[in-house]
């Protein structure tokens, strides 16, 4: 095992990162910007390194200054949390280069996974099912046409390297379609500074299900079930659930089977999620984030694992600590994401908490990095805390949630707390009966 690992993040995910650590013996390393030399995960942490000034571009997201830090206090290895450089392949090579361990996935199966053409032709060789769809880069706009005629409409059009909805446009027909190949084109290469697209079947009822997978990197590995992240808004998951609750066990051993095959093919190494699209029983894929989710700790919750220990533990060369006959569903597990924003437009809401009291008791888990009298910087993601719950079942679990919501106090900025309060009130929620879609038109007719 390592003696002492870098951290390259910030937030709820650093101290998460640094609690496992703690747990195993192994010292840890935070790196900060200047706005955040008061921040929990810089005080956990057993060393800390400011590595730039608040713009993410000079601090979390310069490669020399992360490496340099790690060459400084000796760390062996880094861990990246998720976003910012944690699929960065070329990061990755970088840190190898400098014979510092990865922990994580290979800078190859990085490579291979963050296009979305690539990905999906490497899916459906490895018997993956996938939505129906262009077989690569769309070039042209007759291209375009002769594709989602096969396809047959609706089509959506998007970014090959795409991500968070943007370079995505919906074509509902034949006439519809010229503008959004060219809109999505145009999106595309402004954000990502590729243009190119690929179209797909616009599936109209959808939920999204992401089976979490584990591999040790020498042709082992397993899955460790499903989790339901229907419910989006503007294709950003904002409620998670384990199990799914339209996913029955032979369908969950079905597609988790294909998915842990998929993987040990690979020779993947560490946490990884692949993502679907599920509709009438059958499964679509449409990518995979090689990386540990921002919601993985429902899945931890129903199979009792730390996930971050497994990462460690297979990044040092250990094999894992279970195999999938020691895998078994224990009961419910639903997350929300608390952000700082004001409803009903979610506007970023940074500032002084003025108090601070995390909801506990039985099968309740609240990670955050935030205390009385933290002020939440303007320079980075909303995100402040993920409450967790974990109940036998689905109704315990959402009696849990509506409980802990209930015992939590975040004063000082405003959240998405009463978001969730609402959310669990319809009827909906409460049966599990909604789609990728649902949300957005909830949003509007109830927030206006």
């Amino acid at each position: 095992m390592f003696n002492k690992i870098l951290i390259a993040n910030r937030g709820e995910i650093a101290l998460r990162v640094i609690r496992a650590a703690r747990e195993m013996g192994v010292a840890t390393v935070a790196v900060h910007s200047t706005a955040d030399s008061d921040a929990m995960h810089v005080r956990m942490a057993d060393e800390a390194i400011c590595i730039g000034p608040p713009p993410s571009s000079q601090s979390y997201l310069s490669m020399p200054a992360i490496i340099s830090a790690c060459e400084i206090t000796g760390a062996e290895a880094i861990h990246p949390g998720y976003g910012f450089l944690s699929e960065n392949a070329n990061f990755v090579q970088a840190v190898e280069d400098h014979g510092i361990k990865f922990i994580g996935p290979s800078a190859e199966h990085i490579r291979l996974m963050g296009d979305k053409i690539t990905a999906k032709d490497t899916m459906k060789k490895l018997g993956v099912p996938c939505v129906p769809g262009s077989e690569g880069a769309v070039q042209t706009l007759e291209a375009a046409h002769a594709v989602a005629q096969d396809a047959g409409y609706p089509v959506i059009v998007k970014a090959t390297a795409g991500g968070g909805g943007r370079g995505m446009k919906l074509a509902r027909s034949e006439a519809e379609l010229e503008t959004a190949f060219r809109t999505a084109r145009t999106e595309a290469k402004a954000a990502f500074g590729n243009d190119e697209v690929y179209i797909e079947k616009y599936l109209r009822r959808p939920r999204h299900i992401e089976v979490q997978v584990f591999g040790d990197g020498r042709g082992n590995a397993v899955h460790l079930g499903e989790r339901d992240c229907s419910l989006q808004r503007r294709h950003q998951k904002v409620f998670e659930e384990a199990p799914g609750p339209v996913i029955d066990p032979a369908t969950r051993d079905r597609i988790g089977a294909t998915c842990a095959k998929a993987v040990a093919d690979l020779g993947y190494e560490g946490a990884g999620t692949i993502e679907f699209l599920y509709e009438d029983g059958e499964f679509y894929f449409i990518e995979m984030n090689t990386r540990l989710q921002v919601e993985h700790p429902v899945t931890e919750a129903i199979f009792g694992v730390d996930l971050v220990r497994e990462q460690l533990r297979v990044a040092a060369g250990l094999p894992m600590s279970f195999n999938q006959g020691d895998l078994e569903v224990n009961g419910h597990a639903i997350e929300v994401r608390i952000n700082a924003e004001k409803l009903p437009n979610f506007a970023p809401s940074p500032g002084k908490i003025t108090q601070y009291h995390a909801p506990g008791g039985l099968g309740v888990r609240m990670d955050s990095a935030i205390y009385d009298g933290y002020r939440i910087p303007p320079y980075y993601d909303s995100l402040i805390g993920k409450l967790i719950v974990h109940g036998r079942d689905r109704p315990e679990a959402l009696a849990r949630l509506k409980r802990a919501l209930g015992e939590l106090i975040i004063d000082g900025v405003d959240t998405t707390v009463p978001l969730f309060h609402a959310l669990l009130d319809s009827p909906e929620v409460q049966s599990g009966d909604y789609t990728i879609h649902w949300l957005e038109g909830w949003l509007a007719e109830t927030f206006g």
